[in-house]
């Protein structure tokens, strides 16, 4: 009998997905659409823009002293977003 490499569907996916070039935008977009959830609905209804520049989330806020609020935990949300994706994707926030 001969022996057969089963791989699931995820790892099949996410090697393809590598192989061209496309995992970084997914997890990208990933850290975009996870911003309302991770950070709370009064946090997203204040939100005006929210992408990635260079590894860093860019966060457009309508509000001085709610970025400013934002900016002493960067760090902490930084890897709190990170962890909801379960990948290094940012290293830093800046809001604006």
């Amino acid at each position: 009998m001969f022996k057969r490499d089963v791989k699931s569907i995820k790892d099949l996916v996410m090697q393809n997905l590598r192989a061209n070039g496309l995992e970084t935008p997914l997890l990208q977009k990933r850290i975009v659409d996870s911003w309302p959830k991770v950070m709370g609905e009064l946090i997203a209804r204040n939100t005006l823009n929210v992408y990635v520049d260079n590894q860093t989330l860019v966060v457009k806020l309508s509000s001085p002293a709610l970025r400013q609020e934002l900016a002493m935990r960067r760090d902490y949300y930084v890897e709190l977003l990170n962890h909801s994706v379960g990948a290094q994707v940012i290293y830093n926030i800046r809001f604006c």
